[in-house]
């Protein structure tokens, strides 16, 4: 059995029956099974998950009784088989089949057989396999071609022309590059890019951050370059918003949901290492990940704690130059990151975040000192988690104004989605 193929079955399995993150599943995975070609199991995870409902689509019309007879060990399976026939090239279609079966005589035996099948006859029939037509239903057409939950594009459509969430849909599926955030407190950005461009790399400026790289290549996170911790990856979309956040040598800064930690520590190379970063989150377990970096990034001027940011410290109150809430969000803005976030049920949850976004924003404010700054982020694009947030928390937060909202969107800027507003405290507490 192909080890590449084996991983990522593993990896599949373990996003849809645990749940678990696709980045993390894949981590996990590569790093256990220590597959020949990583590259190759990540493309066809990453493949997978972008084009589960596509996939879906086209099963159900060769499976006899319809892909909810099957179970998740064998539709992962069959899913795998036909992404690879469909969608790389460099697969051979008898490698696709014979893989897919092998994989099925070791996860589900009795359903080789089928396996086997359905991939044999999809060869056979796929130039007359079609799209649902358009013009009967254009949600169906477009969740179906671009593999997205209905109630995200309905969402969508509330905000953006038809013609524009189609793009936003695509850029969705576009794979990301790959781009890190150089660490100036270890080393100068002409001497990393020549370590880089040693070692194989090419290396381009960033677009929105000067210290912003976008980086082709494989094997870059197990590098020692990596493991000194020169660099982090980061998209620029999240970058932005230590910049924007501005932060001082000296400072104070609150930062109340920090984990896993990537702005955090953007915030502290940015101070170099002087003052101080409170960095807290709901869950301990999460905050040592921004310990284990900061210690990698050689960063000693962040103090983690495990704190409910929608409670208020007393002790805090009114004592920070500029506090962060990069506050949680349905993730709609990072899903060519994680794809796994376009077939989310649409829940209470999901629909009571904007209440609990306030909330953080409420509670947090209160630790920004008279001219302090606030800034408020999330990884979304909906404007219900954004911009209408800001406007019901600056209706009754008075004392603060808006000095800057910033919106970036994959099929604008070619980031993630991300969205920050920038706001300024100019008097007293109400």
């Amino acid at each position: 059995m192909d080890i590449n193929r084996k991983t990522a079955y593993n990896a599949l399995m373990d996003v849809e029956a645990k749940k678990a993150y696709s980045n993390l599943a894949l981590n996990h995975q590569i790093r256990i099974s220590k597959p020949g070609n990583p590259a190759f199991v990540r493309e066809l995870v990453y493949g997978v998950l972008e084009r589960k409902l596509t996939l879906d689509y086209y099963l159900d019309q060769l499976v006899d009784e319809g892909i909810d007879s099957l179970k998740k060990q064998e539709l992962t399976i069959l899913r795998m088989g036909v992404y690879q026939l469909e969608y790389m090239d460099s697969v051979p279609e008898y490698a696709a089949v014979s893989e897919s079966v092998s994989l099925a005589r070791k996860y589900c035996k009795s359903k080789a057989g089928l396996v086997n099948g359905v991939l044999r006859e999809y060869i056979n029939r796929r130039i007359r396999m079609t799209l649902p037509e358009r013009d009967e239903d254009e949600i169906r057409y477009l969740s179906v071609k671009y593999s997205y939950a209905p109630w995200i594009i309905e969402k969508w459509l509330e905000f953006y022309s038809m013609s524009f969430v189609e793009k936003l849909l695509e850029a969705g599926n576009q794979k990301p590059p790959m781009v890190v955030r150089y660490n100036w407190l270890k080393i100068v950005k002409k001497d990393l890019v020549d370590q880089l461009t040693e070692r194989g790399f090419e290396v381009e400026d960033g677009t929105l951050c000067k210290n912003a790289l976008i980086i082709k290549g494989s094997g870059l996170l197990d590098s020692e370059l990596y493991r000194m911790g020169l660099f982090t990856p980061q998209d620029e979309s999240s970058m932005l918003v230590s910049e924007k956040l501005d932060p001082k040598h000296g400072d104070l800064v609150i930062d109340v949901c920090a984990a896993p930690g990537g702005k955090t520590t953007a915030i502290a190379e940015r101070m170099n290492n002087t003052g101080k970063i409170i960095a807290s989150d709901i869950y301990r377990r999460r905050l040592e990940q921004v310990d284990r970096e900061a210690k990698r990034l050689g960063i000693v001027n962040i103090e983690t704690r495990a704190w409910d940011g929608t409670r208020v410290d007393s002790t805090l109150v009114e004592k920070a130059d500029r506090v962060l809430v990069d506050a949680p969000c349905s993730g709609l803005g990072v899903i060519r990151r994680k794809p796994e976030i376009k077939y989310r049920e649409k829940s209470l949850e999901l629909e009571q975040m904007p209440k609990k976004q306030l909330a953080i924003l409420s509670a947090a404010s209160e630790y920004v000192k008279p001219e302090g700054t606030l800034v408020y982020s999330t990884c979304t694009i909906n404007p219900e988690e954004n911009e209408q947030v800001i406007n019901a928390f600056l209706k009754k937060h008075t004392w603060f104004k808006k000095v800057e909202r910033t919106l970036l969107l994959p099929n604008v800027n070619g980031t993630d989605g991300f969205f920050i507003c920038v706001m300024k405290r100019t008097g007293l507490l109400g």
